[in-house]
């Protein structure tokens, strides 16, 4: 896209235009349509100066019919709107009375396959005759060249006898200085500048269109301020595209960023997926197992009952067979010996069974109960959630935590919150002042867990030192703990320091940065040992109750003393110190943090607020209030989700970001 003022001066591009007329060198030279990225096919120019295609351009201003109902020719880039002449004419009319501006104009003749003719030496007069007659003559006023016999015709015509002309030669056009000509009276010089206006005009325009502007020079007094607010263009166009291009470079690491989230919330999806599968599976084996017991203990008795029976058959044989062997035999004897046995045995009749007969093991389901719970199954939710500086953006409450236990000697006082994953699981670890505890929630398989850590004194601040691994400062013993969160806390180590520490942050893998109490060097740099390598003047700050470390690795360090927030280099150079007086005084200025686009937040604790700033320290908006619920907010942090971790007194409140 080419963007250039009206008032360009073109008079001084004589030599820098000699190149073949080709499509790559007009591609080279900007001259293509940022619609359809093709070299400009008849271009028209709006009145903000972007130009385009008139096809481009009028199939544009049909897709826009506010536009079109209000007269006007919306620009397909900034928006504006180009009025028209006349609204009730065709739109194909107002934008075929567009034209290009000088600058694209003249680059179009100097680039353009127009100027074939031209590059060929060939007379352009004789041309449109049909005709192959040698130029010798450029015209700089009629910026057409001529042969021979047409510059003689041309220098007898009284309007045309005084424009200069360049002779050609070695197959090359050299254009002397070419003469600004008034657009509207084309054979008047430029002489003057209307500033009222910002246009470069003849002395007839000056008479007659311009008699009320009170502000009229000449050229030549003018072209030293437009070559300088032309050269303040330029390095505004530049700064411009440098920025434009970080956009697109970030625009392209975010891409990457939302397809790796894409995948990486589509597997928590399948775990999630797989997770229900697997309790289903756990119901069904409870079923199977179930009929398996049940048939079992049924087996088992009609296993024994057949046993019984076959031994009673047997009885029954052996009788059988006796009875008929006395029946049989000529012994009285033996005879009557089995039938007074008879007597003294049952012969109940067995054709019926009375035993209990088996039971049925059934499988009762109510299929339309089934279907409506499946129906009804929540693997989870799916939702866009933006960043914090992204200032459309509001703050909903997600959820709450309450980080009062069983166990807990006081009400719970949160200082401080981060959050850690480990193994894939969203681990929140607090420091619990009043119950000098660190504390640990986190949710696995639909099931809420929490897990704590007794410290030998009251926790202030927490320095995420990995995923898996934090140091807490532990003021009143003079010590730093180490913590493995696993997602429960474990005590790996504790540092003995010289000195009383509140804040706390990790600078580095090996050093930490610590807030010391009402020294002139307020914050000391330690290695892992607790010994102290530099200390840094953090100027107006005595005592910090809150440190964190930018993405620059410059350290944010807040006082409530003197309700400030000062950033420095690690080094101890000042970058810029936050006093707002006012409205916008701090109260108590406490936890802060960064955003992944390096946006500042900053708890206020007094007038319960969480403050953005730009990263140089400059105030953008009150993210929370106390409309919000906030009360004695102290701690904050960020997640990998854009979630934002504030705590409240016995609380922790998470807030995710939507659209308006």
């Amino acid at each position: 896209m080419v963007v250039l003022p009206m008032f360009y001066s073109i008079h001084a591009r004589a030599e820098d235009f000699n190149t073949m007329a080709t499509a790559k060198n007009l591609t080279e030279n900007h001259l293509t349509c940022v619609i359809c990225s093709e070299v400009f096919t008849d271009p028209a120019t709006l009145q903000c100066h972007h130009t385009f295609c008139k096809s481009c351009l009028l199939k544009y201003t049909y897709t826009q019919p506010e536009a079109v109902q209000a007269g006007s020719i919306p620009c397909p880039s900034c928006r504006k709107l180009t009025n028209v002449t006349n609204p009730d004419s065709p739109v194909e009319e107002w934008v075929s009375q567009l034209k290009p501006s000088h600058v694209i104009q003249g680059l179009m003749d100097d680039f353009g396959p127009d100027t074939k003719a031209v590059e060929e030496n060939l007379c352009s007069v004789c041309t449109k005759q049909g005709k192959t007659t040698p130029a010798t003559s450029w015209c700089s006023v009629c910026d057409v060249v001529y042969c021979e016999g047409c510059l003689q015709l041309h220098n007898m015509m009284p309007v045309l006898c005084d424009h200069e002309v360049a002779h050609l030669s070695d197959h090359t056009k050299t254009k002397a200085k070419r003469r600004f000509m008034c657009q509207v009276h084309r054979d008047k010089p430029i002489e003057l500048f209307c500033k009222d206006c910002k246009r470069a005009i003849c002395t007839i325009c000056c008479s007659i269109k311009h008699r009320a502007c009170k502000d009229v020079d000449t050229i030549e007094s003018t072209t030293p301020l437009v070559k300088e607010q032309l050269t303040n263009k330029i390095e505004q166009l530049r700064i411009n595209m440098a920025a434009t291009n970080n956009n697109i470079t970030r625009r392209k690491s975010t891409i990457q960023d939302v397809k790796s989230n894409s995948q990486d919330v589509k597997d928590q999806v399948m775990k999630t997926r797989e997770t229900v599968m697997r309790a289903i599976l756990r119901k069904e084996k409870q079923l199977l197992d179930a009929i398996d017991k049940a048939s079992g203990e049924q087996l088992h008795e009609l296993q024994a009952d057949i046993k019984s029976q076959e031994i009673e058959l047997q009885m029954y044989q052996q009788q059988y067979e006796f009875t008929a062997n006395a029946v049989t035999s000529n012994c009285e004897m033996d005879m009557y010996a089995v039938y007074e046995s008879m007597g003294e045995t049952s012969t109940d009749n067995r054709d019926t069974d009375t035993r209990p007969a088996a039971g049925r093991v059934i499988f009762t389901h109510d299929l339309d109960k089934l279907s409506k719970a499946v129906d009804e199954l929540q693997l989870g939710e799916v939702e866009v959630v933006h960043d914090v500086s992204d200032l459309e953006s509001s703050p909903v409450l997600h959820h709450t935590i309450d980080c009062k236990e069983d166990g807990d000697v006081k009400d719970s006082s949160v200082r401080d919150v981060t959050v850690l994953t480990v193994d894939g699981i969203k681990v929140v670890v607090v420091a619990d002042y009043n119950n000098k505890r660190l504390k640990t929630y986190y949710t696995s398989n639909f099931k809420c867990f929490h897990n704590q850590l007794l410290l030998s004194s009251e926790p202030w601040q927490i320095a995420k030192l990995s995923e898996s691994q934090i140091a807490v400062s532990v003021r009143d013993s003079q010590e730093i703990v180490t913590v493995n969160v696993t997602p429960g806390p474990v005590l790996l180590s504790t540092i003995k320091t010289r000195k009383k520490y509140w804040a706390l942050a990790c600078l580095s893998p090996s050093q930490l940065a610590a807030g010391t109490w009402g020294q002139s060097h307020s914050v000391d740099i330690l290695d892992m040992a607790g010994r102290i390598l530099r200390s840094i003047n953090t100027g107006v700050i005595g005592t910090p109750d809150y440190i964190h470390v930018t993405r620059n690795n410059n350290l944010l360090v807040s006082e409530a003393a003197v309700k400030s927030l000062v950033c420095v280099t690690s080094e101890g150079d000042a970058v810029f110190t936050y006093t707002p007086t006012g409205v916008r005084a701090l109260t108590c200025p406490r936890g802060v943090t960064t955003t992944s686009t390096g946006d500042i937040l900053l708890v206020d604790k007094y007038s319960r607020k969480v403050i953005q700033l730009t990263e140089s320290g400059q105030f953008v908006r009150d993210v929370l209030t106390q409309q919000d619920g906030l009360k004695c907010p102290r701690g904050v942090c960020l997640d990998a989700d854009g979630l934002l971790y504030v705590t409240s007194d016995r609380y922790v409140k998470v807030f995710k970001f939507c659209k308006r």
